[in-house]
């Protein structure tokens, strides 16, 4: 399969003129022009040379995104626990242009996560429909009562290593992080310093101040869970967790680029304190993105949807998105003010070497799997192409 007259985005965060051949389900050639008089240019082959040929109408070309926190959409949850729930979870993925997922557990019973991650580790070993299962993200169960968001307190325990090793045990491998608040255990740096050589560990739903955050990024926690959300605010005398990221250079930071849980200045505020190459663009999406509006349940607590606004029937707090990550990303470019090929990297690059599949995707490069999404000048999604996704 050949795709030409298309605008074909580099790993130098480029848009350039140019056409892609995807052979067996993998990115086989990628030719771009560099200028309008560039010698080594190769027009795309002919329909005898190359197969099936595509005519792109001059569409973007990105690679497939990568959501590596969200619950779920079209009425399944990750936590469901099933084979159905996460099939159905990746076809809807990979349907809006989202190639891989690391779906994001709640805050459930220490066996009940054992169960889920059981089934997932299950599911991985088969070929699927849909976006790959390329990890999980465990928001729950190490986190802080006080910052709990739409997490069930009642199953909110401290950070323990032999807990943390049954449910990385039971997930096949599959988790690739653990967050924790880390003003909820005494034991929180030896927890990371000893964890972090066999899973990554996150700072999630905390209300840890500066100095606290600041030592658990130290002791090697590389991630924090969606900035600005489910943890103290930055202001001038009390920097907290905004503040100890930003003086980590070697911690990426989630972001929510829904247009509710995060206003747009934030955004690009975060973006400047933080630089591109250290934020990633996640949906936090739960079981009804993609559905009408209605109540649903998200670790078995009741959410109202409205719009784009998911709420505890409880106490009216934010209870994930209803937002999809593609969607996400053309927020973040035409109402935020983030350039598309930066948000195209954010959502794509940097959450692929977040999760350590770089070498697989997040890049229209040859030898990557071959999915390809096509946008319009609106940055609507024409086309998504891809072997066996669908």
């Amino acid at each position: 399969m050949i795709i030409k007259n298309i605008k074909v985005y580099g790993e130098d965060q480029t848009f350039k003129e140019g056409w892609v051949r995807i052979q067996d389900g993998i990115f086989s050639e990628v030719c771009r022009k560099e200028s309008e008089d560039d010698s080594l240019y190769r027009p795309a082959p002919s329909v005898k040379d190359g197969g099936e040929i595509i005519d792109g109408g001059g569409s973007y070309a990105i690679p497939g995104l990568i959501d590596m926190h969200f619950h779920g959409c079209m009425g399944y949850d990750f936590c469901d626990g099933t084979k159905e729930a996460i099939e159905a979870i990746a076809k809807y993925q990979a349907s809006v242009g989202v190639a891989a997922i690391a779906p994001a557990t709640m805050t459930l019973p220490v066996k009940e996560l054992e169960a889920i991650l059981s089934t997932a580790a299950e599911y991985k070993k088969e070929p699927h429909p849909g976006a790959e299962l390329a990890g999980i993200n465990m928001e729950g169960p190490f986190i802080s009562r006080e910052k709990k968001g739409a997490q069930d307190e009642r199953h909110i325990i401290s950070c323990k290593k032999d807990i943390c090793r049954r449910f990385l045990y039971a997930s096949g491998g599959l988790v690739r992080f653990v967050g924790i608040a880390p003003e909820s255990s005494s034991d929180a740096l030896e927890f990371i310093r000893e964890m972090k050589e066999e899973v990554k560990i996150s700072l999630a739903h905390t209300n840890a101040d500066y100095d606290t955050a600041k030592a658990a990024f130290d002791a090697g926690a590389c991630h924090a869970v969606h900035l600005f959300n489910a943890m103290p605010a930055f202001t001038h005398r009390a920097p907290g967790v905004i503040g100890a990221v930003s003086d980590s250079p070697h911690v990426n930071a989630e972001i929510i680029c829904d247009g509710i849980h995060v206003h747009p200045s934030a955004v690009r505020a975060a973006f400047r304190m933080f630089g591109p190459d250290r934020m990633i663009l996640i949906s936090d999406s739960m079981r009804a993105a993609g559905m009408p509006d209605g109540r649903y349940t998200l670790g078995g607590l009741e959410v109202d949807v409205r719009g784009k606004r998911a709420s505890l029937v409880s106490d009216g707090a934010l209870a994930g998105s209803v937002t999809n990550l593609m969607d996400c990303m053309k927020t973040a470019v035409k109402e935020m003010g983030i350039p598309l090929e930066t948000a195209v990297a954010c959502a794509s690059r940097n959450p692929a070497r977040a999760l350590g599949i770089y070498d697989t995707y997040g890049s229209i490069t040859p030898g990557k799997k071959g999915f390809l999404v096509l946008l319009d000048e609106s940055l609507e999604v024409k086309r998504v192409l891809g072997t066996g996704y669908f």
